[in-house]
């Protein structure tokens, strides 16, 4: 066997390495690593506002504390947490699933990190500087005008507008990618689902984010120009804001859920045994799930009078929407059924999300209808909704996902004592917190509120609230035990642990630089599970190849830096003119220079 060639070579170790690479594996473990460390933050802020309701009348936090916190809380968890981490498992796992040895556009994928990184860092500066946006992360006009908020809403807008960028210049990357990178024999309907629901999602992203990205500018008009989007005395219309955040808010729910939908569909078969119960009907399902998703946004706007027929017309959509994403639950429910399944930490987490999703989709539901949905909004019953859904869901899903690609990942197998001490605590944490919650919102305790009287009958249960939310915490730190104990002495992990089903259980763990020695011939669906068992034809790939791996390059970097200083540059602007206009002419010139680099680099020698 030849020593693998790689023109030129370059060391895979030290700092600029990281900083340069342009290997879809490296990207996905930066955004893995830089996602977990937003969530921290994320779940601080989160303990923080439990903190200051765990009894009546509390002085914690003062009331626009608060209101920062719950603005950058969900803001973080939404856009630094769960959606940088379902882009960290398409970089490392959707490539290695189609038999690719990188995604379409290294440096374009390089340089989406860069600039999520830039509106993350951004977002959570107005820390340093002490300007906390407070404007909720849904931003309703008009408390982003000028005379309701302050420097703490350029940081959430410009923060959110590069956030919404690099998702989009990802989005554009794996749609090539799937459709143009998968290995030879692989159709379509021979793709894993988690490859599919990839595709989907990223067609959300980029059907969704221009209209939220409109929305931010035309935010920036009103704040900086003096125009009247969103001001009623100028013309404009609050109700405007509405509907656009919402166009891209409620795709931006299926955006978050469907990836840990895909890890579920991909653990469930393997822990059972057994192919995916009902795979076309998966597919036709989530793709379903994803249209249906951009005609539903206005049951969020159910109480601000749009009108019998339209009220009519939306509740009708949201009612239809449960069919597709039933047919995935009992889909599930089917595989799992007959097999011979196996209790493991990424298996549990699995079911958790199985059963905590349907909760949350129950109560979903309940909000199709208007008169239920006006007695619930803006209570704390609608809070136990979505966090059933996107924590019991897209968070139990992601760890799963976790546990089950860790030791492709890093080589390593996590410990399953910890595992399981991990899941029993956030299972019962996340429980004991968002449940109460239901009776809480039927009792008529509104959300967002900084505090509450004695008297109210809310006292027990916010009291249970926050324990549990502190048992959620420490859950979370078992984890990154798990984690630190097992890169340092973990049992080292075959390169299929699991008897997995796709290609990248094919290679060995962690995978090496150019991934596949030799492209794969994929013949059927689950094409490696067929070649182990059916046909016994696979024969492992050779350790080493003469392959060709695209350059690093310091350019994808260099741009994203130029422009998160101009967005920076605006920021600066609200304070002072002449400043920030200087730092925007820096970002520029480095923008400019960047790209011309990058355009005449050579991709491969």
């Amino acid at each position: 066997m030849t020593e693998a060639v790689l023109h030129p070579p370059h060391p895979q170790t030290g700092l600029w390495s990281w900083l340069t690479t342009v290997d879809h594996k490296r990207i996905g473990l930066l955004y893995g690593w830089s996602a977990f460390l937003f969530m921290l933050v994320g779940g601080l802020e989160a303990l923080a506002m439990r903190t200051q309701l765990i009894v009546p009348n509390n002085t914690f936090l003062q009331a626009d504390t608060f209101n920062a916190m719950f603005t950058l809380h969900g803001t973080t968890m939404i856009f630094l947490f769960v959606m940088p981490m379902n882009a960290a498992f398409f970089n490392f796992i959707v490539p290695l699933q189609i038999g690719a040895r990188d995604v379409a556009f290294p440096r374009l994928n390089a340089f989406s990190y860069w600039i999520f990184l830039a509106g993350g860092l951004l977002l959570n500066s107005s820390f340093v500087v002490g300007a906390l946006p407070a404007v909720g992360w849904f931003a309703y006009a008009n408390l982003t005008s000028n005379a309701y908020s302050g420097l703490g809403t350029e940081f959430w807008v410009l923060g959110v507008q590069l956030l919404g960028l690099a998702s989009l210049v990802a989005a554009i990357n794996f749609i090539a990618t799937i459709f143009n990178m998968r290995a030879p024999g692989m159709t379509p309907m021979r793709m894993p689902l988690f490859t599919w629901i990839t595709l989907i999602t990223n067609f959300l992203l980029l059907l969704a984010l221009p209209v939220i990205t409109v929305a931010l500018v035309q935010v920036m008009f009103d704040r900086h120009f003096g125009t009247s989007f969103f001001d009623p005395n100028g013309g404009g219309s609050v109700m405007l804001w509405q509907h656009l955040f919402w166009v891209f808010g409620h795709p931006e729910v299926y955006i978050l859920i469907l990836p840990p939908m895909g890890m579920v569909s991909e653990i469930l078969p393997t822990m059972s045994r057994k192919p995916l119960f009902g795979f076309s009907s998966m597919v036709y399902a989530s793709a379903a799930i994803g249209f249906l998703g951009f005609t539903v946004w206005a049951h969020h706007m159910f109480t601000t009078g749009l009108g019998t027929w339209t009220t009519a017309l939306f509740s009708g959509a949201t009612m239809l929407i449960a069919i597709p994403t039933g047919v995935k639950i009992f889909n599930w429910i089917f595989t799992i059924v007959g097999g011979r399944f196996r209790i493991n930490t990424a298996s549990m987490f699995a079911v958790g999300f199985l059963a905590l999703f349907t909760i949350g989709g129950l109560s979903g539901i309940m909000h199709a209808s208007p008169p239920i949905d006006g007695h619930h909004q803006d209570s704390y019953f609608v809070v136990a909704h979505f966090h059933y859904v996107l924590f019991g869901g897209s968070v139990f899903g992601i760890f799963g996902g976790l546990y089950y690609w860790f030791p492709k990942v890093f080589g390593r197998m996590l410990s399953e004592r910890i595992g399981r001490v991990h899941f029993w605590l956030v299972f019962v944490g996340m429980n004991l917190t968002f449940f109460p919650m239901h009776f809480l919102g039927v009792d008529g305790m509104p959300r967002r509120i900084y505090t509450y009287p004695t008297g109210m009958g809310w006292d027990t249960w916010n009291f249970w609230i926050t324990i549990g939310a502190y048992l959620t915490g420490i859950g979370i730190l078992a984890f990154m035990y798990n984690v630190w104990s097992s890169l340092r002495s973990g049992e080292k992990a075959p390169a299929d642990p699991w008897d997995g089903r796709t290609l990248e259980w094919s290679i060995a763990s962690p995978p090496p630089v150019y991934n596949f020695a030799k492209l794969p011939q994929v013949e059927a669906r689950d094409d490696f599970w067929h070649k182990k068992y059916e046909t016994k034809t696979f024969r492992p790939e050779p350790e080493h190849a003469d392959v060709h791996v695209p350059n690093p390059s310091p350019w994808p970097l260099a741009t994203g830096v130029g422009v998160g200083l101009m967005a920076s540059g605006l920021v600066v602007s609200y304070v002072h003119m002449a400043a920030g206009m200087a730092v925007i002419a820096i970002g520029v010139a480095i923008v400019l220079l960047g790209a011309f680099f990058w355009s005449f680099e050579p991709f491969e020698m």
